[in-house]
């Protein structure tokens, strides 16, 4: 599985559609995700303190976007969807936010 965080609104604007895009697919052609272990640097960098937090669990061996596993200015290596993210492929969403 592979992640993805979000926040609720922006998930919300996807509501009646079968695909979710983060606005990071059009700005730099790919939606960033992580491993499970990465997830909480990932909170910690871009999304501390919010409370409004989706973890989106993709399964991807139902993308049909292709995914790709890139290393990022880090050096980490992270998984990246090239193109929306097909709802079907989503196992589950779980409620987050930091505390």
């Amino acid at each position: 599985m592979i992640y993805h965080v979000t926040t609720a609104a922006h998930y919300h604007s996807f509501v009646g559609k079968d695909y979710y895009e983060s606005p990071t697919l059009h700005e730099e052609g790919f939606i960033h995700c992580s491993t499970e272990d990465q997830v909480p640097g990932v909170l910690q960098r871009y999304f501390a303190g919010q409370d409004d937090l989706f973890l989106l669990v993709i399964d991807p061996a139902k993308l049909k976007s292709k995914l790709k596993i890139e290393a990022a200015s880090n050096g980490e290596l992270y998984p990246h969807v090239y193109g929306p993210v097909n709802k079907s492929a989503i196992a589950s969403i779980d409620n987050i936010g930091e505390e």
